[in-house]
């Protein structure tokens, strides 16, 4: 299993998420930089984890306010595969975020407005060639309640929604509970395990509450393809070693 690092981006630094409140979120201090600079951090994820990818979460642009696509560039700049949340809901936004360098264009139930788009999206992330960025759907959770950028996502079952996406192209899906961000509490599985019984072929990618080494082996474990992690990195409870886990 692998663990990917986590960057929340607001204002042009790094922040620490916590809970999902987002405006409360303050610049992040971490024992990979000095600083909060983005970059730097990235530098770090690469250098001194050995990490080749990282998730970049442009909160700006997830809440319509700006963007972070120079920050993007730089940190795929450094060899790092990109995983960008940017809150794409349209072709035309997948295909910027592509062009800003991502290699994996996260679309976030949060802002997605209607299940017919992700074929469109999923296509523009893949582009002409068909060998663009790939396209995960993220179910964005909060206290178990999946977000929605419409009443009608917001409204549907999970599963379906990723059935849905599964049709329209999409075989990644990462499973978050923006509560967790942060908390330590450990991560929220049980929709994560409804997910794999309605798609079992698929790429599951848990997000939110790790605490350490027995919360990814038990990820690990239970089958799950990779683990976003944030806090616990920028903490140094979990170094280079622990990035990659078997089951």
């Amino acid at each position: 299993m692998r663990v990917v690092p986590v960057l929340d981006l607001k204002g042009g630094v790094a922040v620490h998420a916590v809970r999902g409140e987002r405006h409360a979120y303050a610049p992040v201090k971490s024992v990979l930089s000095p600083s909060a600079d983005p970059v730097e951090l990235a530098r770090g994820f690469r250098e001194r984890l050995g990490s080749d990818a990282c998730y970049v979460a442009d909160l700006d642009a997830i809440a319509g306010t700006g963007d972070h696509g120079a920050v993007v560039q730089a940190i795929a700049a450094l060899g790092l595969s990109v995983w960008l949340d940017a809150g794409v809901a349209t072709a035309d936004a997948a295909r910027r975020a592509v062009s800003n360098g991502a290699a994996r264009v996260i679309v976030g139930t949060e802002t997605l407005r209607d299940v017919r788009d992700l074929a469109a999206i999923a296509g523009a992330a893949r582009g002409a060639s068909g060998v663009g960025a790939d396209c995960i759907l993220s179910l964005d959770h909060r206290e178990g309640r999946l977000l929605g950028g419409s009443p009608a996502v917001a409204g549907a079952e999970a599963t379906e929604l990723a059935a849905a996406a599964w049709t329209a192209g999409i075989r990644a899906f990462i499973v978050l509970d923006l509560a967790r961000v942060g908390a330590g509490t450990g991560p929220e599985t049980e929709p994560a395990r409804q997910l794999r019984a309605r798609l079992p072929d698929a790429e599951i990618v848990l997000g939110g509450g790790v605490r350490g080494t027995d919360d990814l082996r038990a990820l690990a474990s239970a089958g799950y393809q990779a683990a976003l992690v944030g806090t616990v990195l920028h903490t140094g409870v979990l170094g280079a070693e622990d990035l990659i886990v078997s089951s």
